[in-house]
């Protein structure tokens, strides 16, 4: 039973995928969407664009109130790395024109080798990081 919850998930995150491609021509990449609501500001794209967070935070939120269960878990690092890490992946996302949700999920279901190099690029990386950190330092 533990494997319904992650594969109701991934099939969630595809079809909010396809949903907002299909109903509002946008990909649906994470850092593009709060770029949009922070930087490039566009009135008439706001809404959809805090109703797309709102849901990101509201979800496991609710879903961890209906099951009784803690889906998000505490921090297991200190506000230093999380500030690191944090402003590491926003410099990646803008090296990279986009994240792991916009090049993982759409860019790949498009067939962009773009987005087939950022995503490895994505992997590879988190791999050695973790590496680094677990086994080296």
């Amino acid at each position: 039973m533990n494997f319904l919850l992650p594969i109701t998930g991934g099939l969630l995150i595809g079809l909010a995928s396809v949903l907002l491609m299909a109903l509002n021509g946008r990909i649906a990449g994470i850092s593009g969407i709060v770029g949009g609501i922070f930087g490039d500001f566009d009135k008439g794209q706001t809404l959809w664009r805090l109703a797309f967070v709102i849901g990101l935070v509201i979800g496991p939120l609710l879903m961890g109130a209906l099951l009784h269960r803690n889906f998000i878990g505490a921090p297991t690092a200190g506000p230093f790395v999380l500030v690191i890490a944090g402003l590491s992946v926003g410099v990646g996302t803008a090296l990279g024109n986009g994240c792991t949700s916009g090049h993982g999920i759409c860019g790949l279901a498009r067939f962009s080798t773009r987005s087939l190099a950022a995503t490895l690029t994505f992997m590879v990386t988190a791999a050695m990081v973790v590496f680094i950190t677990r086994h080296i330092i």
